[in-house]
């Protein structure tokens, strides 16, 4: 009896431990997770996206949505990172990725990482932090805690990009059911909806929202009319560019939400979001509570960054962030 009291004891002890060391017993993520194999590996995330940042402000769009595109297929694997090859089209080269940028800068990172801690930082992981960094870096956010020991995927194909991605015509009830498949509620598909408050698109996802809606030869009905003619004008053609928040295009706030309330949704699966009530609700709230949007909008992120993760012995430590390592390394 005594025994069995102690080994209690003991496990308890252990569990308490690993949940004050931020250990998560679902999908062993950990904080901190690479103090002593590389403990200034998130620092170095730091400073050189902070860098990169400062010489393109561009970027934090771009990875966001990268991470995005990432987790939404086969898991935060950093499986859309890698490069086709002659017997298999990647995620990477599918054509909701194909406006996809910033790889380099993960390879940039990637390589100072290598040199200091070789084969010891996952792609995966590399992707999140800088993901992190541009919240931090592109709006008034905290460097929000990230969960490390994702490791990478070895397989990327087109076809998971095709059907798992939400596409931009998607409904309210597409969306609903596309990221409940990835275990996020509604409210936190309208949280992270909000990435749409910074960065641009190219002409072709609105879907001739401005100029002939579902070949009705008129724009969308839903889309502002002021805005509407404002699009005429820059898309000279599919590959034309256009901010998709009109406030505020270079900051991650929450006036993206109010341009949905004044019918400017880019997308039709962002205006598409007041068409239900639970939805509209967490418009409104994330509109006039900007606060609370912050702190839903971190948690979402966080949340979203751990789909599907690979860890422990799943996966592999890539050396290069574009292809799979064939030998052991």
């Amino acid at each position: 009896m005594n025994t069995m009291i102690k080994v209690v004891s003991v496990l308890c002890f252990v569990v308490l431990n690993l949940s004050l060391l931020g250990v998560s017993a679902e999908h062993g993520l950990r904080h901190h997770y690479y103090y002593k194999k590389c403990p200034l590996a998130e620092a170095i995330i730091a400073n050189m996206m902070k860098d990169i940042v400062r010489d393109d402000p561009r970027v934090p769009p771009r990875l966001i949505r990268m991470h995005f595109h990432d987790c939404f297929v086969r898991g935060c694997d950093a499986s859309v990172l890698l490069n086709s090859t002659p017997n298999n089209k990647a995620e990477k080269d599918a054509g909701p990725n194909l406006s996809l940028k910033a790889f380099d800068v993960i390879d940039k990172i990637k390589g100072v990482l290598e040199y200091h801690c070789p084969g010891v930082v996952s792609c995966a992981d590399i992707l999140t932090y800088a993901t992190r960094e541009s919240v931090h870096l592109s709006g008034k956010f905290p460097r929000y805690d990230v969960r490390g020991g994702r490791k990478d995927g070895i397989i990327s194909l087109e076809a998971d990009a095709l059907t798992q991605l939400p596409p931009p015509f998607a409904d309210v009830n597409q969306l609903i059911q596309g990221f409940a498949q990835k275990g996020l509620t509604a409210e936190e598909m309208v949280t992270l909806s909000g990435a749409h408050t910074i960065g641009v698109s190219q002409c072709s996802s609105i879907s001739g929202r401005h100029v002939n809606f579902q070949n009705t030869g008129k724009p969308d009905p839903t889309l502002d009319f002021h805005l509407a003619a404002t699009l005429r004008k820059e898309c000279k053609s599919d590959n034309s560019i256009v901010v998709m928040d009109r406030f505020t295009p270079g900051v991650t706030d929450n006036k993206y939400y109010h341009g949905l309330l004044q019918n400017k949704g880019l997308f039709t699966s962002d205006q598409t979001l007041l068409t239900n009530f639970v939805t509209k609700k967490e418009v409104l709230q994330n509109a006039y509570q900007p606060s609370v949007w912050a702190e839903k909008f971190i948690r979402a992120m966080i949340k979203m960054g751990e789909i599907e993760v690979l860890t422990g012995k799943q996966g592999q430590i890539r050396k290069k962030c574009s292809s799979v390592n064939y030998k052991k390394y």
